[in-house]
């Protein structure tokens, strides 16, 4: 099995961001109720007053406001899809698995699409909440190693934060130039290898009510 980051590995670009964009300039009211909160939080995010986990979720509070959610979600991805990487489209199989920070419900039907398995962060769009960890760094190797997936041969991402993951694989690629060139992982000494392996065994999950 083949496993994939999302952003930025197999997609130019955030598809979050992006939609969120998308749905902006198609309910104006967004420009009103959604961006000024979010261009504040992002900024606290920047200054390091803000986890990045409730940054994260406050990025995603502009699904609640969306009532054509799955019309827009299915046009979004209709404009777009032609986007996704070339190399990528080359050496997929029914088996790779995309695991994402982005919500489920935006990986979902590209997912789907491709044909491939997927894990995102599952949030809840009525009430506004995550309904578990975010799906980012080491809770995407602690969600492999805990759900018993088979071994991954190779793994994928233009961020070193997936390092976890990255020491789960056989082989590991970096990726990067909006997600058009892969290279190696980048070596690691053994000091860090060691520390990255306890943590991923030993609990160090942020929670969503910390």
């Amino acid at each position: 099995m083949n496993a994939y980051d999302f952003d930025g590995t197999i997609y130019p670009s955030n598809c979050t961001i992006e939609f969120a964009l998308w749905c902006m300039r198609r309910h104006p009211k967004l420009w009103v109720t959604y961006a000024p909160y979010m261009v504040k939080s992002a900024v606290l995010y920047k200054l390091g007053k803000l986890p990045s986990y409730v940054m994260l979720r406050e990025l995603y509070s502009f699904l609640i406001c969306v009532d054509d959610f799955d019309v827009q979600i299915e046009r979004y991805w209709d404009k777009n899809e032609h986007r996704i990487s070339s190399w990528y489209l080359e050496q997929k199989k029914p088996d790779d698995l995309i695991i994402s920070a982005s919500p489920t419900c935006i990986i979902e039907p590209i997912a789907r699409r491709l044909g491939v398995n997927y894990v995102g962060t599952d949030y809840d769009r009525e009430l506004g909440v995550l309904l578990n960890n975010l799906m980012y760094a080491k809770e995407k190797a602690r969600y492999i190693i805990d759900h018993g997936f088979p071994v991954i041969e190779h793994f994928y991402s233009d961020s070193l934060s997936d390092t976890p993951l990255a020491l789960c694989a056989e082989q590991a690629h970096l990726v990067s130039d909006k997600a058009r060139t892969v290279t190696d992982w980048p070596e690691l000494d053994e000091a860090t290898r060691k520390r990255v392996k306890k943590e991923i065994n030993t609990g160090w999950t942020i929670h969503i009510d910390d």
